[in-house]
């Protein structure tokens, strides 16, 4: 059963979906997305507490904007708090999501049990992708974000190989129909601004270094936004990390395999003895 609150962290409302019971596991979602990206995680709620916030301005927390990758980060221990959660908390987080859990990691390290980091990276952006994250924003402004959903679509998800099985193809094809209709509700200013939020983060590799929860890193192998190499390097300075390549997946591994992704979590949280670890 799915539960949804309602927290106040500062000027924003922030809406999380929550189902299960035990050690809490907190999905942060990826740009321009929102909790629904996470629907095929749902079967982990049979041996976690699921924690689904849909972030400032995204989803159903729209009344307010992102302003900073940091103050998301806030969010997230601002909501840990207003729901009482007693205990370390796995934080995992895709691309945007990412970087929000790193942050999470930096800013409130008592709040963290363990990492799993997913299609994301430490650096920050080149001037070069910062221009063009402002470009983009600029464009959605003047044509809606429909303009986003065709640029993006095709970059985040891996094409399906000419001979795969119809049940790849269909999986494909659904992925790409979430995407666009969850794109297209959400709201333009909160996509500009999620965008200069994202151009201004900071680079981490430094900060990161010092993490020593234990990480999983995943990535897709096909992932074109932040490649394979970006994940290995951030396993190299991680002192508890260790790093995950799924084979035939994009930039959003939790979508395209789900099965291979939640498999992973688990086993995971298993072999790093999270439970234990987290009691406070």
């Amino acid at each position: 059963m799915i539960s949804i609150h309602h927290i106040v962290a500062g000027e924003a409302r922030l809406a999380v979906h929550t189902s299960g019971h035990g050690q809490p596991l907190v999905l942060v979602h990826a740009f321009p997305l929102d909790h629904g990206m996470w629907e095929r995680q749902l079967p982990l709620a049979e041996h976690v507490r699921l924690i689904v916030p849909d972030l400032r301005g995204f989803g159903a927390s729209g009344d307010s904007l992102p302003t900073s990758i940091a103050a998301m980060a806030d969010d997230v221990a601002i909501m840990l708090d207003a729901m009482h959660v007693d205990r370390p908390a796995v934080i995992c987080g895709v691309s945007m999501g990412g970087y929000v859990a790193q942050h999470v990691a930096v800013r409130h390290p008592k709040r963290v049990a363990a990492l799993v980091l997913v299609d994301t990276k430490l650096e920050a952006d080149t001037p070069e992708a910062r221009a063009a994250r402002l470009d983009l924003a600029a464009k959605v402004g003047r044509v809606g974000q429909s303009i986003l959903a065709d640029a993006m679509i095709p970059r985040l998800l891996a094409a399906p190989r000419s001979d795969a099985e119809e049940t790849v193809a269909a999986l494909h094809a659904a992925n790409e129909s979430l995407l666009k209709q969850t794109i297209l509700r959400q709201p333009v200013a909160t996509i500009q601004a999620a965008l200069a939020a994202l151009g201004d983060r900071p680079d981490m590799t430094a900060s990161m270094g010092q993490v020593a929860s234990p990480t999983l890193l995943v990535v897709g192998e096909h992932d074109q936004i932040t490649p394979p190499a970006c994940l290995e390097r951030a396993e190299a300075i991680m002192p508890n990390a260790k790093l995950l390549i799924v084979p035939g997946a994009g930039h959003l591994v939790p979508l395209e395999a789900p099965a291979i992704f939640n498999r992973a979590v688990m086993d995971f949280l298993a072999g790093a003895s999270v439970g234990s670890a987290a009691r406070p």
